[in-house]
This record gives C-alpha cells, structure tokens and sequence, in this order.
C-alpha cells in the first residue's frame, strides 16, 4: 500500500469538516496523551491552513462560519483537558452540544380519528 493511499482525501471543504468532525467526537473521552495532543492540534492547524484556503476558493460563507465554530470548539476542547476536566460536550454541526440533555421517550397511540392525526398518552 503506498503512502498516498493510506489517508483520506476529501473531495470538497463540506467533507473535510464532516470527517473531523467525526474524528474529534471519537476521541473526545480518550485519555489525554501527548499524542493525541499532537493529533488535535495537527487538526486545528489544518482547519486553519489547507480547508480555510480551500473554503475561501469555493466562496460560501457558511462554509466558513462552521470553519470557525469547529475550529474554537476544538480549541475550547484543548482548554478544558489541559485543565483535568472532563469534556461534557460533542460536536453535532460544528457546534458544541452538551451531552446531559434530557431525552423525551413518547409512544404514539392513535385514537379513532380521521387523518393522521395522532393523540399521545402517558
């Protein structure tokens, strides 16, 4: 296998920052190393050098906005570990989402009505 073929290559910015984003929210809880050190903040260099200027050629705004917002929350993420705290966060649209929101379960029962209109019951 050579050299080229072992990584992944994104195709546009969009994909570039759905991969890192997936990558930064399967080591989110790991063990702080100074490795994995070294692998984030390769990562935030890359966001701020290779995708940024990529970003700026296909010229959407948006694109650069979550550019941003992935780039401070992985900053925000080195802050808190080097700290000794445990990150309570993770990433869902390049943004930070706290884990500890409460989950609704709600069964459906539909009652004799016409439609779909469905009636919940607790």
């Amino acid at each position: 296998m050579k050299q080229e073929e072992r990584y992944i290559q994104p195709q546009s910015t969009q994909e570039a920052l759905l991969l890192i984003q997936k990558l930064f929210n399967s080591y989110r809880n790991a063990p702080l190393t100074q490795e994995l050190l070294d692998y984030h903040n390769n990562l935030i260099f890359r966001l701020g050098s290779d995708i940024h200027e990529a970003a700026v050629k296909e010229g959407q705004q948006g694109q650069l906005d979550d550019l941003a917002n992935l780039s401070a929350a992985m900053r925000r993420w080195t802050a808190i570990r080097l700290s000794g705290r445990p990150f309570p966060f993770k990433l869902r649209h390049f943004k930070l989402v706290s884990e500890q929101t409460p989950k609704f379960k709600r069964r459906v029962h539909k009652i004799h009505q016409n439609g779909g209109h469905r009636a919940s019951r607790h």
